[in-house]
């Protein structure tokens, strides 16, 4: 397999088809950006490029920037059920460097499983639902951590139709961080209130999940 994405050492790439090549359901990489306009956003392109040569059940598409994005690039992982997009609403902003190339391994796994991996209490409860959660994770390319709970909110949003997970590259938006006060990483926030610093596990998410809920009322 070639090697000439700088994103992925050879190592990486021989451990790839392992994540990839047995995919239950095919995966689509909408990337918003520009290639012109960053290398982030060209070294996405790129990446995206390279996977859908190699791996049959991925595939990707470039659409142009839009007004309402303020960081870039974006990437959408998306379920392809019929050639058609089923979009669970997983997100990816700024280019996932270092360790977060697990994440962005992690969302496509999640998306392809749809969510298999989720607990099922978990999948209970966020079954019960009944208003929109942003779950925004802001992580680094040198934060382990953050590819953890990287799978844990992707999994969330697949499996509840309110809930929608962005992964946030801290290092890349300091300004993103500095807006909600993010000291160190991983750090999520739930509907832009509810902090938790650090990995936890899949009950304390829904615990605040259900808390962000109340104050919303």
């Amino acid at each position: 397999m070639e090697t000439d994405i700088r994103l992925f050492d050879d190592e990486t790439w021989e451990m790839l088809p392992a994540f990839f090549d047995h995919l239950p359901e095919p995966v689509l990489l909408n990337i918003w950006g520009d290639e012109s306009a960053s290398t982030a956003e060209s070294e996405v392109v790129r990446l995206a490029k390279k996977l859908s040569e190699h791996f049959s059940a991925i595939d990707y598409q470039l659409l142009p920037r839009r007004i309402n994005f303020q960081y870039y690039p974006v990437i959408g992982v998306m379920l392809l059920k019929n050639d058609e997009p089923v979009d669970f609403g997983v997100r990816l902003i700024g280019l996932p460097v270092g360790y977060q190339m697990t994440s962005l391994i992690a969302a496509v796994q999640c998306v392809s499983f749809q969510g298999m991996t989720s607990e099922a209490k978990t999948r209970i409860q966020l079954h019960r639902l009944e208003r929109p959660v942003n779950l925004e994770l802001f992580t680094a390319g040198n934060d382990q951590s953050g590819a953890l709970m990287a799978q844990t909110i992707f999994n969330m949003a697949v499996v509840s139709q309110h809930v929608r997970s962005f992964l946030v590259m801290a290092d890349a938006f300091p300004e993103a961080a500095r807006r909600y006060s993010v000291g160190e990483v991983p750090h999520l926030v739930i509907n832009g209130r509810n902090h938790i610093q650090g990995v936890v596990d899949e009950s304390v998410i829904v615990e605040q999940i259900a808390e962000a809920e109340k104050e919303s009322n």
